[in-house]
C-alpha cells in the first residue's frame, strides 16, 4: 500500500514537470528602435569677429539637436553680400553693421521684420606681443614710418577705424591732421578683422585696429583703449534669409543666439549683450 502511494505520488510528479516543461514561456516583444533624426545642415553667413563665440554657440546648438550641423562661413560683411547676391545658399546673415543686413532687405534676401541686433562691440588698438615700435599711447599712431594695417574701408571694422580717426581728429588733443597722418601710416588694408590680426600677430605691422573680441581671440598681442568719447558703437544684426532651406532651424538658432545662454557666449568674447 505504501509502495503504491509512493509512485503514484513520484508519477504525479513526473507529469506536473513534464507540463510544466512543455508550457512556452512568454517572450516580452521587442520595442522598436528610435529613427535617428534626419541629418540636416545649417548655413550661417556671419562677420569675422563672431568666429569664437559663434563657434562655440555653434556646438552648443547641435547638442540641443542632434542630426543638424551648423556650417560657418566667416568673412567680411562685404564678402558675405556678395556671396548672396551670387546665390550663395544660406539660412542666416548676421554681419557687423546695420548697412550690409539694409542691403539684404532692400535686395529681396531678408525680410525686414526678421532683422534685429543681438549685440554690439567696440574697438581697441592692438600691438605684437614685443611692441617692436614701443607704441605707449593713441597718439602715437601718427608717427612717422609706424606701419600700420587697418581692415578696407568697405569692410565694417574699416569703416568704424576710420570714423574713430575722424573723431579723433576733432579733437584738440590730437589734431586735425591727424587721421591724415594715421591713414599714411597704413600699410595694408585687409578683407576681415582676422586678418588685421594676423598681420599684427605676424610683426608686420606695428599696431592695427579691431573689435574687442578679436583682441580677447588673441591673448598675446598688448591692446590700447580707445576712450567711450572717441569710439564707435557697433551694432550687430541677425536674421534668416527669406529662401532658408531650414526656416524652422534658422529661427531657433536666431532665438538661442538672443537666449540668456547666448548672449553670456558672447559676453565670454567680448561682446556687449543687448538682452
Amino acid at each position: 500500500m505504501k509502495r503504491s502511494c509512493a509512485l503514484t505520488l513520484l508519477g504525479s510528479i513526473f507529469l506536473m514537470a513534464c507540463g510544466s516543461a512543455a508550457t512556452p514561456t512568454a517572450v516580452p516583444a521587442t520595442a522598436a528602435p528610435t529613427p535617428a533624426p534626419a541629418a540636416r545642415t545649417l548655413t550661417v553667413f556671419a562677420a569675422a569677429s563672431l568666429t569664437q563665440a559663434f563657434g562655440e554657440i555653434g556646438t552648443a546648438f547641435e547638442t540641443a539637436n542632434p542630426g543638424v550641423t551648423v556650417k560657418f562661413n566667416f568673412a567680411g560683411a562685404q564678402t558675405l553680400q556678395a556671396q548672396i547676391q551670387a546665390g550663395a545658399p544660406v539660412d542666416i546673415l548676421a554681419p557687423a553693421s546695420g548697412t550690409y543686413m539694409d542691403a539684404a532687405v532692400t535686395g529681396g534676401f531678408v525680410d525686414e521684420a526678421a532683422a534685429e541686433i543681438f549685440v554690439a562691440n567696440i574697438l581697441v588698438v592692438i600691438l605684437p606681443p614685443n611692441n617692436p615700435a614701443n607704441v605707449q599711447s593713441l597718439a602715437e599712431l601718427a608717427k612717422a614710418g609706424l606701419k600700420v594695417v587697418l581692415a578696407g574701408a568697405t569692410v565694417p571694422a574699416g569703416k568704424y577705424a576710420r570714423q574713430i580717426l575722424d573723431n579723433m581728429s576733432k579733437d584738440p588733443a590730437y589734431g586735425t591732421d591727424f587721421g591724415a597722418k594715421v591713414l599714411a601710416n597704413v600699410v595694408s588694408n585687409e578683407t576681415d578683422v582676422k586678418q588685421v590680426v594676423a598681420k599684427v600677430q605676424l610683426g608686420e605691422a606695428d599696431a592695427g585696429m579691431v573689435y574687442v573680441s578679436d583682441a580677447i581671440a588673441a591673448p598675446t598681442l598688448k591692446t590700447i583703449e580707445i576712450p567711450a568719447h572717441l569710439n564707435v558703437v557697433a551694432r550687430y544684426p541677425i536674421a534668416p534669409l527669406l529662401k532658408s532651406a531650414n526656416p524652422d532651424l534658422a529661427a531657433q538658432f536666431v532665438a538661442y543666439v538672443l537666449s540668456a545662454d547666448g548672449q553670456a557666449t558672447l559676453k565670454k568674447w567680448g561682446f556687449t549683450p543687448i538682452k
